[in-house]
């Protein structure tokens, strides 16, 4: 264990705690964990409980996160401990995200950050990606191995959810060199009844990483009949643009039936067609659909001359004429970290 960040004792509760690492702001009393289910008040101590403890490691191509305008073709090593401060009904992952929660159990191999760098370099990893479950639950971890992944010449990634306090991502944002934020939908109503979170939060998080010059791709996980409507998918991308930037990657990805949402059918290519070309026609630059093959939806496309300068296929660049930062064809600048 670990003593945790961002905390306070409160003041006439005895032993509790609030931990004010992420927008749920859990008053913890003495003996409980927080909504994670991965941070514990000992005495009035706040311990991370996965410090150390990875569930999983991958070697994985930087274009699954997906992050298609970061190192393209490259490899990042990628890491997670079990736990999640949200409960999405649709996870992928739930079988480590809500093992703490759901079966009061926490697995993981004990591990140093130094032995994270270590396996990265040792990979030929140019990145360092805390990913699969939630890396803001386990903060700790993720600092230590960024400070250390950072002085020895490595990229740092968030996969995140974006529901993190905005003081955290100041601490670990000069050694975070890029993020992918899931943005799940534009309606607070979905975010409290299908993931048990807020959306303001998220939209804080994601402007803050922005402002905080860390490269950014948004995801949204389009599902049919709860945020595939025109009028949400219009809101997203127009809120991009106006927020954040045109030149934004926006990532529309293809939903399937799995952990408490199985009553939903797959989204059909069409969906995610539709919402690549509501994306473009809001006047994003780069938008991108996943999941299902759809042929030329992961290439990106030169601004100016409309050529594809680097063209892929699951997860794999299969030509790249980004040239320094510009189109191989005509000299556009093309938004994104290449080097």
């Amino acid at each position: 264990m670990k003593e945790a960040l961002f905390y306070d004792r409160v003041k006439g509760q005895g032993a509790g705690v609030k931990c004010e690492l992420c927008p749920h702001n859990c008053l913890i009393s003495d003996g409980k964990r927080g909504i994670c289910g991965v941070r514990e008040n000992q005495g009035g101590t706040l311990y991370s409980l996965v410090y150390g403890k990875v569930i999983s490691s991958a070697i994985d191509p930087i274009e699954k996160k997906p992050l298609f305008h970061f190192l393209p073709g490259s490899k990042s090593y990628s890491i997670a401990t079990v736990g999640c401060n949200l409960r999405c009904d649709f996870c992928q992952n739930y079988a480590i995200s809500q093992m703490p929660r759901e079966e009061l159990t926490i697995l993981g191999d004990d591990q140093t950050p130094e032995e994270i760098v270590k396996a990265a370099l040792k990979n030929n990893c140019q990145s360092i990606s805390y990913t699969y479950t939630e890396p803001t639950i386990y903060f700790e971890f993720a600092y230590d191995c960024a400070k250390q992944a950072k002085a020895k010449g490595l990229k740092n990634i968030f996969v995140t959810n974006g529901f993190t306090s905005p003081p955290p991502i100041e601490m670990i944002g000069p050694y975070l060199d890029a993020a992918n934020v899931d943005l799940k939908s534009f309606s607070d109503d979905y975010y409290r009844k299908y993931c048990g979170a807020r959306l303001e939060p998220v939209l804080a998080a994601i402007k803050l990483y922005r402002k905080l010059n860390i490269w950014l791709e948004l995801t949204t996980l389009i599902i049919p009949g709860l945020n595939d409507s025109d009028r949400e998918l219009n809101d997203i991308a127009t809120w991009i643009k106006k927020e954040l930037g045109d030149e934004v990657p926006w990532h529309v990805s293809a939903f399937r039936p799995t952990y408490k949402m199985l009553d939903r059918p797959s989204t059909p290519a069409k969906t995610l067609i539709k919402a690549r070309e509501i994306g473009l026609a809001a006047g994003l630059k780069y938008v991108y659909s996943g999941n299902i093959p759809i042929s030329g939806s992961e290439d990106t496309i030169c601004g100016n001359c409309k050529k594809i300068v680097i063209s892929r296929s699951v997860f794999s660049v299969e030509k790249n004429n980004v040239k320094d930062g510009k189109c191989g064809f005509c000299g556009e600048k093309v938004s994104g970290v290449w080097s």
